[in-house]
């Protein structure tokens, strides 16, 4: 399904709309005050065994989700209109909001309604957007799902972007034309920029703005605001270590990036432990045109993959494969010396196709590493998703094992650096 092109979705309601407290019963009460701190959002609301939306939200997610509008009185109040859902298909009704281009708040019974003296506590526990989800149901496994934010001063452009649900951070500076060209080829999930920058930014984007795009308070990308959020989260006292020290517009951005996605999150979000610095001069650009008419990852007649030069290139065998084989195509390397590592494994490789293909196997059981491991550092992980990583785990001593089998610099860097986590194995094992 397409991406919205509009911005975030999100309707903030007129006092009218809403009861009197004298009029209302307490869990009303609990409600408006829980929706007063997230007016942007559309509140899913934990009763019991499922998930409720009142007034304006109640109408929005009854059209966007094919849900019975019905109504029922609290207190002295007028009948509320209300919809909701069971709370094990939470996932399925939140992709469809969030692909509708809708912001979500997740509010969660955070007692136990046994041991409540009166009203169960409850409180917001994470609010989800296009470009801060973690769900599956909405990510698309070999494609990554980026929250980027773009900040302009004089002629440069601070652009940095991150994927949640991996754990990648990125950090860059631009002219504002390459910008333009290089956000389009990262194919944000959504868009941060200052309440401040949005018209001009919108402005030179034009046509090519084609996902949602979130205004943020001018202040979240002050250089210094954003420089302090980035050394705190990493532990450090600079960015030197980095290598992102001298850049300006880029903290700012990358400030912003990270502020909204613990605002959100509501967590640590310990698996985004380092950011990288993205250096231009490594790859040959591709300006959004060229992406386009060439089809490269989205064929024009389709909008999709289809009939395009990943469909006919991608033999991937994992899903972290198949993300960086699209970023290959977009960002084709330009130095001399990294071409011909490449060419160099790639030559080892088809030089031992039985060789290959014991590796190909033993990569194609795994699963999303990547993902997984983001999944459980922020909480989100079930059973299933332990048995995965267990699983995976254990096949690392055979993957590493074939790769003996190949001499090219670039395959040896991968087997020297891969370690086992035999006892991590062995752990989730017993669990």
């Amino acid at each position: 399904m397409p991406r919205p092109t509009a911005k975030t979705k999100s309707r903030k309601r007129s006092a009218s709309e809403m009861p009197t407290p004298a009029a209302t019963t307490p869990m009303v009460e609990q409600y408006m005050a829980i929706k007063a701190q997230h007016q942007d959002a559309i509140l899913f609301f934990r009763m019991g065994d499922f998930y409720e939306m009142f007034y304006e939200d109640a109408k929005i997610g009854a059209e966007v989700l094919g849900l019975t509008l019905t109504s029922r009185a609290h207190g002295k109040a007028a009948e509320i209109p209300l919809a909701g859902f069971p709370h094990h298909a939470l996932e399925g009704y939140l992709t469809k909001m969030i692909r509708a281009g809708y912001k979500v708040a997740i509010c969660e019974q955070v007692e136990d309604p046994k041991k409540a003296k009166k009203l169960v506590k409850r409180d917001v526990v994470e609010v989800v957007t296009p470009g801060t989800a973690l769900v599956d149901d909405y990510l698309d496994s070999k494609r990554n799902n980026y929250l980027v934010a773009v900040y302009v001063k004089g002629d440069k452009a601070g652009v940095a972007w991150s994927d949640l649900s991996t754990g990648e951070f990125v950090v860059g500076e631009f002219d504002l034309d390459e910008c333009l060209d290089h956000v389009v080829s990262l194919g944000p999930a959504e868009m941060l920029v200052s309440d401040e920058q949005a018209d001009f930014v919108l402005e030179r984007f034009g046509s090519r703005l084609n996902w949602p795009v979130t205004r943020r308070e001018e202040w979240t990308f002050v250089r210094e605001y954003a420089y302090e959020t980035l050394t705190h989260h990493f532990g450090t006292s600079s960015l030197k270590g980095f290598g992102c020290e001298d850049l300006d517009v880029g903290i700012s951005a990358a400030g912003a990036v990270l502020g909204y996605l613990q605002e959100n999150q509501k967590s640590e979000l310990k698996h985004i432990t380092g950011m990288s610095r993205f250096s231009a001069r490594d790859y040959l650009g591709l300006d959004a045109s060229t992406i386009r008419n060439l089809e490269l990852v989205q064929s024009l007649a389709f909008g999709n993959r289809k009939a395009t030069l990943l469909s006919v290139l991608d033999r991937t065998r994992t899903p972290m494969g198949g993300r960086l084989l699209v970023k290959w195509i977009l960002r084709p390397l330009q130095d001399i010396q990294a071409i011909s590592r490449r060419l160099d494994a790639v030559e080892d490789l088809l030089g031992s196709p039985l060789e290959r293909e014991d590796l190909r196997d033993q990569l194609g059981r795994a699963g999303d590493l990547e993902r997984l491991t983001s999944k459980i550092s922020t909480g989100r992980a079930n059973a299933r998703d332990l048995n995965a990583l267990k699983t995976t785990l254990q096949l690392l001593p055979a993957i590493k094992a074939k790769l003996q089998a190949f001499e090219a610099a670039e395959l040896r860097e991968i087997r020297e650096k891969l370690d086992p986590l035999a006892e991590l194995a062995d752990e989730i094992g017993r669990a």
